[in-house]
């Protein structure tokens, strides 16, 4: 069997100008197959993580995913808001340790605005139980101190261009319609975060009482007619909020979390629910990762296509071989032999070509991820490969010894008569 893969090895290195496609082509393959299971594993963790150190997500009754989407990823619109004194009985509960209340609904060219509160850039904990830090300036403060402060997000900074102290003015609602912009209240920029790779990056944060100061001469979503009170006349007006969108619960220990969980839905003052957001985080995943089967199909396809390459330039080969092969007959060699060599060869080109893709996975994950995670904030592991990834490599190679059967199986069939007089 060694004589056998030497020669095998050494016939496909007298024609590695032509195979050596065929490898690039199988290496590409399985650098498609891995790397986009690399990217697909750590993009997905850290959506995963998008929010992790919150125990429950509550909110207007509705649907987990919609309660996800625009409390976490500020996605959609709440079906209705809830009181802020039932955020307040919910935080008096025994079991719990911290509530977070989130007011959303303005935007600023295009990004979400947030209301919360100071606590919110302590509690919130993203990826690995991650805080949040500021990459300059400071957090807004609770109360008239902190009001008209913004701290802006990564991505909003970056492409929008601001600094700390720049100023800005919130848009009501999406934008969109005439005297929509709360021009007359206008915002100073207090602090940027550092990048997350969360829906954080994307936000504009302000204070609850801000929300409240921008809004108190609007009624019913519009302007009241003939009212215009000047930013430093709100802070003279009771600014508590007495709604809210949403709220983040942190509690004492894990195993309250259903007991809380039912106290919420069985809250009697308004209709509530509470969501885990790892269950409701991996509910939405489901809903948004049909992608991601397509690329895995479309990697297979290129997978296909090599292995395809593989077995075209054997068979192309085959002609040109047959006196070789006949020689080889000649002097002994069983039909046998004839069959493990060409499927020795396809197998040799296959594994070099897997190896060529595991290498350039792990050549492309150590220089991206420094970049993936400066622009995207997706953190890219460079680890041993996963079980996942194993297979997909098992699969690759065998599905090339398979293939490369396709010709062994054709010169094995050929007699010997054959060999020595070709047909023209």
């Amino acid at each position: 069997m060694s004589a056998l893969l030497t020669l095998a090895w050494r016939s496909a290195w007298n024609r590695r100008a032509t195979l050596s496609l065929v490898l690039l082509s199988v290496a590409l393959s399985t650098f498609l197959l891995l790397g986009f299971e690399q990217v697909r594993t750590d993009v997905r963790e850290n959506f995963s993580q998008s929010v992790s150190g919150t125990d429950l997500v509550v909110g207007a009754r509705t649907g987990s995913v919609q309660l996800m989407l625009y409390a976490v990823f500020r996605v959609g619109s709440a079906t209705n808001n809830i009181r802020m004194s039932s955020v307040e009985a919910i935080a008096k509960h025994r079991a719990v340790a911290w509530v977070v209340p989130l007011s959303l609904g303005d935007t600023h060219r295009g990004y979400a605005v947030l209301g919360t509160t100071a606590d919110y850039f302590n509690r919130f904990l993203y990826g690995d139980r991650e805080p949040l830090v500021l990459a300059q300036g400071r957090a807004f403060a609770d109360g008239i101190d902190g009001l008209y402060g913004a701290v802006l997000g990564a991505e909003v900074a970056d492409a929008l261009g601001y600094r700390l102290g720049s100023k800005l003015t919130l848009t009501h609602g999406a934008g969109g319609l005439p005297g929509a912009e709360h021009a007359d209240k206008p915002f100073t920029v207090v602090g940027i975060l550092a990048r997350t790779g969360t829906p954080v990056d994307r936000t504009v944060h302000i204070s609850l009482q801000s929300m409240e100061a921008i809004h108190i001469d609007w009624v019913g979503g519009a302007p009241m007619p003939g009212v215009s009170i000047a930013p430093d006349q709100a802070r003279k007006f009771d600014l508590t909020p007495k709604v809210v969108t949403a709220a983040l619960v942190g509690l004492k220990g894990r195993a309250a979390v259903f007991n809380v969980q039912r106290f919420v839905a069985d809250y009697a003052d308004e209709p509530l629910m509470a969501v885990l957001p790892g269950v409701a985080l991996d509910e939405l995943w489901d809903v948004v990762g049909v992608g991601e089967k397509a690329l895995i199909g479309m990697s297979a396809m290129v997978g296909v296509v090599s292995l395809a390459g593989l077995v075209a330039v054997v068979m192309a080969g085959l002609n040109e071989r047959r006196r070789e092969l006949a020689v080889l007959r000649a002097v002994g060699a069983a039909p046998r032999h004839v069959l493990l060599l060409l499927a020795g060869e396809g197998l040799l080109i296959t594994l070099c070509g897997a190896l060529l893709g595991v290498l350039s996975t792990g050549l492309f994950i150590a220089l991206a991820a420094p970049w993936v995670q400066a622009h995207y904030g997706v953190n890219l592991k460079l680890s041993a490969p996963s079980a996942a990834q194993w297979s997909l490599f098992a699969a690759v190679v065998v599905a090339g010894a398979v293939a490369s059967l396709i010709p062994a199986w054709r010169a094995y069939r050929w007699s010997l008569a054959d060999g020595l007089s070709p047909r023209v």
